[in-house]
């Protein structure tokens, strides 16, 4: 055991930055999954608690007041009831800032859906105007209890009397209303009625909406919400960041642990001679595979526990989301587990990577055995040897007895012998250097390919994770192409005509287009779900949809939709589909598939025309607005809502790409985290090149080159190797790219069409700067093996 760690410890005083490299890799792949693990438990927990907590209903039902809801109760399936509460829709402003709610009436606190107060209390008789705001709302309002909200164009204000959480879909500005609990006299003039239900196996919820609306008759139902709308809309961003942090940190492991195992390998094929010392001083087979692995086991142990230290002391005060969803990680049931579970695989896989090239070092025999030195001088001239058989190779090996059935030409020489091309090229007077090193590099397949492989896989995934970083910066510079063509978006009260809204909107000097539409809830065939129904624009003025399939709708009865509607009603371009809008059918023919970043891609959309032709006293309730280039949105708002007089609700268009904008830092730490792993990769690469290009020094010494060029063929070597590695990356990694992109926008409902590779400049940047980096790395290594004392030279090769 003593003699053991000597050589271990010895072995590490030789290669320390190797063993620092490897220490930090290993922690940063263990961090990177550890940080997905707290995404997705972020993403998905904090919902499941509060729906837990709240006893939440399964299904709300937005109905019209007169519909008789008692029927509910009865359904088969549904365990308990919430409700019905009187509803109605108004507007509430708080500091300045104004957002849609629906103010429900709860005369008590539920039991199903029964909001946990997180600030303040629940309401109160003593206070008739008091109101409970859900948290979202608050936060958008910028409102605590004792705030007063009033309500624009009345004289109404209400009294914030505590905050809430709901498992409810959450607030979203013109798109979802915020939620206001508050007592059934506060609502005196209630539009509706809403009711909960909660189930007693939430897997049935598609038949129990279906029963539903059977019996209380689709023109009484105005929206449905599901459990599982409110739930994916919660995960949101959190959920596809987790997957990107997972999916960049298990291809970091695969790529370190063949690191780790290319690295060994080449250790063992440069350390012969010693391993075979210690075979000859009695260490046996197991001891010597023990030695590696045990070492390389402790490298990834270091780095593990030194990740998982840093995620749980540190985690929690990274700026933005990660810090958050860490903090809440570190709260929630399995966090111990995950925290001991992850760093434990991450090092059993890089032991198990590990194990093969331990196993290769305990078959090292004692005595060694010579092998034949690359001739890499060769013949140059093209002469064929004396009495060499015709079946023989150029380097003297025999065709094998199936190649010589076949006819086919032998074998290639494993011996280095210089091919035709290497041969022509020294005759047209190209520098012997480099077609020695182009030689060197791809001489011996296997193992050269074996190379280029391990080097690829960092560099793939790198294009992979720019080509994510390029879409994101498309999201925000270009939003026209991701489907959000407009940057303002605008609802009128009764208090405007639709001739004054257009008017005033239009007179802004900084307005482009102003887009009249409106937004409705209807409900699909078979009565399961309710999707967004919209009619914007006008046959003369057509809304720019943004188009990724089959074309515009340009006559009566078309539309195009986003994938999520297509999924749901699993329909395609060309296909006819039938809604119900309150108890009016709506058949329209989809003619393209639009980017849809909103309401997970459940949206169908068509001109305001096609809708007025089925309800000719349609009048529009929103305006899209697209402005002048380089028009500051707050500032175009502010000017239109101080000209509406409090009967404009002026909102900006959210953009998806602004809740990843965390997703940029965790892109760049990967991308950090990779460009260390291929590192590795190189100096290993470039480790076994300088040992087994000290066999070749005598003979390139003995026809004339010089310590300069034996240094170019080392040099060129590995260059040669990088730039294989490049091109392989970015032949593969584009596609592969565009493909994962593609497919995260279809199952998020937006649609594929929405990857954007990186640049050609982004690439050749990235190509010139991995070759560049492999060459200046080789070039001091090289030069000193080149420099080396004759005595040194056949001592190696010995």
């Amino acid at each position: 055991m003593r003699a053991t760690l000597r050589w271990a410890h010895s072995d590490l005083r030789t290669h320390r930055g190797e063993a620092l490299f490897l220490v930090l890799a290993t922690a940063g792949i263990v961090a990177s999954l550890l940080l997905a693990t707290a995404l997705f438990g972020y993403a998905t927990n904090p919902w499941q608690r509060v729906f837990t907590q709240s006893h939440g209903a399964h299904v709300w039902l937005h109905t019209d007041s007169a519909a008789d809801t008692g029927k509910l109760a009865g359904l088969d399936g549904v365990d308990s009831v919430a409700g019905p509460y009187p509803t109605a829709d108004t507007t509430v402003s708080s500091r300045g800032s104004r957002a849609a709610v629906e103010l429900r009436g709860t005369p008590e606190r539920p039991s199903v859906g029964r909001p946990p107060v997180v600030s303040g209390h629940w309401l109160d008789p003593a206070t008739p105007n008091g109101v409970v705001l859900e948290s979202r709302l608050a936060r958008a309002l910028l409102a605590e209890p004792g705030d007063t909200l009033t309500v624009p164009g009345t004289a109404r204000e209400l009294t914030v009397v505590g905050l809430a959480d709901s498992a409810e879909p959450r607030y979203r500005p013109g798109e979802q209303p915020g939620l206001v609990w508050a007592l059934p006299s506060t609502v005196p003039d209630p539009g509706g009625q809403v009711i909960g239900l909660r189930l007693t196996d939430p897997g049935d919820t598609s038949y129990v909406v279906q029963r539903a609306v059977t019996v209380l008759g689709a023109g009484a139902i105005g929206e449905v919400s599901t459990w599982q709308q409110a739930r994916a809309e919660a995960q949101g961003d959190n959920r596809l960041l987790g997957q990107v942090l997972g999916l960049f940190g298990l291809g970091a492991l695969v790529a370190a642990g063949l690191a780790v195992h290319g690295a060994i390998s080449t250790r063992i094929r440069g350390h012969l001679r010693d391993l075979s010392v210690l075979k000859a001083i009695g260490f046996t087979p197991g001891q010597v595979v023990r030695v590696f692995l045990l070492q390389h086991l402790a490298y990834a142990l270091l780095g593990a526990v030194a990740a998982a230290a840093l995620a749980e002391a540190l985690g929690s005060r990274i700026p933005g989301r990660l810090g958050d969803a860490v903090g809440v990680w570190q709260g929630l049931p399995g966090h111990t587990v995950a925290l001991v579970v992850v760093p434990v695989g991450a090092v059993l896989f890089i032991g198990a990577t590990t194990g093969l090239a331990a196993w290769r070092a305990g078959r090292v025999p004692p005595v060694p055995v010579p092998r034949p030195a690359a001739a890499l001088g060769g013949r140059l001239s093209g002469a064929t040897g004396r009495g060499r058989p015709a079946s023989a190779s150029p380097g003297g090996r025999r065709a094998s007895g199936l190649r010589r059935v076949l006819r086919l030409p032998p074998a290639a020489p494993r011996t280095g012998q210089l091919s035709g091309m290497a041969r022509r090229a020294l005759g047209l007077r190209i520098p012997p250097a480099l077609v020695l090193g182009w030689h060197k590099a791809f001489a011996r397949r296997p193992r050269s390919l074996a190379t280029v492989a391990r080097l690829t896989l960092p560099l793939l995934l790198i294009v992979v994770a720019m080509s994510a970083w390029t879409t994101i910066d498309r999201f925000h510079s270009e939003p026209e192409q991701i489907g959000l063509p407009t940057t303002l978006s605008v609802r009128a009260d009764t208090g405007l005509s639709e001739r004054q809204t257009r008017t005033l909107l239009e007179r802004d000097p900084q307005v482009a287009a102003a887009y009249p539409g409106v937004e409705t809830a209807a409900l699909v065939p078979g009565q399961t779900a309710t999707i967004a129904l919209r009619g914007l624009g006008t046959q003369q003025d057509p809304y720019p949809y943004t188009l990724a399939e089959g074309r515009a709708a340009r006559g009566a009865d078309e539309a195009v939709a986003g994938q999520g509607l297509l999924d749901l009603l699993d329909v395609r371009v060309g296909d006819w589909v039938r809604m119900t809008v309150g108890d009016q059918p709506q058949i329209l023919h989809i003619v393209g598939r639009s980017i849809e970043p909103e309401n997970a891609g459940r949206v169908i959309s068509t001109s305001l025309d096609t809708l007025r032709a089925n309800d000719p006293g349609l009048r529009p309730t929103l305006y899209e607005l697209r402005l002048d280039p380089g028009s500051d949105p707050g500032e175009v708002a502010d000017r239109l809502a101080t000209a509406g007089r409090g009967h404009l609700d002026v909102h900006t268009v959210v953009n998806p790409a602004d809740g990843l904008s965390p997703l940029r830092a965790v892109v760049a730490g990967l991308i950090a985290v990779l460009a260390l792993i291929g590192l590795i990769e190189l100096l290993t690469a470039i480790g076994g090149a300088v040992r087994e290009g000290e066999r070749d020094l005598l003979a390139l010494k003995a026809i004339g080159l010089s310590p300069r060029q034996i240094t170019a063929i080392t040099v060129t070597a590995t260059g040669c190797t990088a730039l294989a590695a490049v091109l392989a990356a970015t032949a593969l990694g584009l596609p592969l790219a565009h493909w994962l992109i593609d497919a995260q926008g279809r199952s998020s409902g937006i649609g594929a069409g929405i990857a954007q590779g990186p640049s050609a400049l982004l690439m050749l940047l990235l190509g010139a700067a991995a070759v560049l980096c492999a060459a200046a790395l080789a070039a001091v290594p090289a030069a000193r093996a080149a420099r080396r004392r004759l005595a040194d030279t056949l001592s190696a090769v010995a």
